[in-house]
């Protein structure tokens, strides 16, 4: 699974004033703790005024002080294409974001055939925001492989993003993600791949709570298919499963528990078909979670404690 770390991001004020400022120091820490990482998101928003220029100027700074490959997150695509232009492993890059609408869609195709990177896709579009169903979000998606495919885009390139919303917002959105996964997964012939931003799922829930919701639903998510997740890279136990995962490692009964998960998922069985220890208070905090993100149970702030 490739990992890529979300921490330079400009929603956060302290972020935000340091690439205003180009606070070399600040930017070189913040490489440095996602250095776990395969790929760091540069995510600048639209790219205006004092942050005209950053793609850049983070760009060189990430070649300079890691061996991290990147992703270009703006919605300015002149600003994409002077990152793109001045990244050395430009065809290894990502491009975050494109939707369906126009003229972004022309627009993010064209730069991903022209520099041969990967795309990421959101399942979305202005008429319809985010579907409600699974089935809605897959239409999307071929649409807008037909737009990929059609510039010459490789399908190995093109990375859907089936859009989380936060478990206490909207409960059903959780297996509905996991369900656009796997139809995803199974749907395309050359097969694409997928991607999540995984921090929406706990967004709004108590902030002890996060780093579960977070990891179980990362979890379920491996089991559906997922290639790829925007995590938290300071979130080192996440970090730690999701490397287990993928080289199947267990370590520990957690991690078997896991693995029973991902194995749930893939074979389209039910929690009752998982066995773990009653006894063990977190095996069973992982599966009251389990129960809230499928939807057997109803969300509460305290949901552990019931």
């Amino acid at each position: 699974m490739i990992l890529i770390g979300e921490n330079i991001h400009i929603i956060s004020k302290s972020v935000r004033e340091a690439l205003e400022k180009r606070d070399e120091d600040f930017v070189k820490e913040l490489i440095r703790i996602q250095k776990n990482m395969d790929y760091i998101d540069l995510n600048v928003g639209p790219a205006k005024n004092n942050l005209s220029g950053i793609l850049p100027w983070l760009s060189q700074k990430v070649e300079e002080n890691s061996d991290l490959k990147i992703s270009f997150d703006t919605t300015n695509s002149d600003e994409m294409r002077a990152g793109l232009e001045t990244y050395s492993k430009n065809s290894d890059a990502f491009i975050n974001s494109t939707s369906k609408d126009e003229p972004r869609l022309e627009k993010m195709t064209d730069l991903a055939a022209e520099f041969g990177c990967n795309l990421i896709a959101l399942t979305l579009s202005k008429d319809t925001g985010i579907p409600k169903t699974a089935d809605g979000r897959l239409e999307i998606a071929f649409e807008i492989y037909e737009k990929c495919i059609e510039k010459g885009i490789d399908s190995s390139k093109i990375y859907f993003d089936p859009l989380i919303l936060p478990v206490c917002v909207d409960q059903s959105q959780a297996m509905e993600a996991l369900n656009t996964i796997q139809m995803i997964k199974q749907s395309f012939d050359p097969p694409v791949n997928t991607v999540i931003g995984l921090s929406n799922i706990s967004n709004g829930c108590p902030k002890e709570l996060r780093p579960l919701i977070n990891r179980v639903f990362a979890v379920l998510a491996f089991g559906a298919g997922l290639d790829s997740a925007i995590i938290d890279a300071k979130d080192l136990e996440l970090v730690r499963v999701l490397r287990m995962l993928e080289n199947n490692s267990p370590q520990n009964e957690i991690d078997n528990l896991y693995i029973k998960l991902v194995e749930m998922i893939r074979d389209f069985s039910d929690l009752e078909s998982v066995d773990y220890d009653k006894n063990d208070e977190e095996q069973v905090k992982i599966i009251k979670t389990v129960n809230i993100l499928t939807g057997q149970k109803i969300y509460s702030h305290s949901f552990t404690q019931i």
